[in-house]
C-alpha cells in the first residue's frame, strides 16, 4: 500500500510482489487490477485479503489521506 495512491486504480487496493511479478488487487472485490501473478499464489493473497478485508479498507483510509500504517500481519 502507498500514500496517496488513489489516482490511477480509483478503488482501495494493495501492490503485491512475488519473484519477477507485480501486481494490483482490489482490496474489496480481491480482482487483480493490473500485472500479473501466479495463479496458486494469487490464490493464497485473495485469502490474505478476506481474512483481513477490515483492517486494509481502515489502512487504505489512512495511506490516502498521507497518515501511518497499521501492521496487518502476514499469511503464514
Amino acid at each position: 500500500m502507498f500514500y496517496y495512491d488513489n489516482k490511477e486504480h480509483h478503488v482501495p487496493h494493495i501492490h503485491i510482489e512475488y519473484a519477477e511479478h507485480n501486481a494490483v488487487v482490489s482490496i474489496p472485490e480481491a480482482n487483480l487490477l493490473a500485472g500479473s501473478f501466479p495463479k496458486d499464489k494469487l490464490k493464497l493473497v485473495v485469502a490474505w485479503i478476506e481474512i483481513h478485508k477490515e483492517a486494509l479498507l481502515a489502512d487504505w483510509k489512512l495511506a490516502v489521506e498521507g497518515n501511518a500504517v497499521f501492521k496487518i500481519e502476514a499469511l503464514k
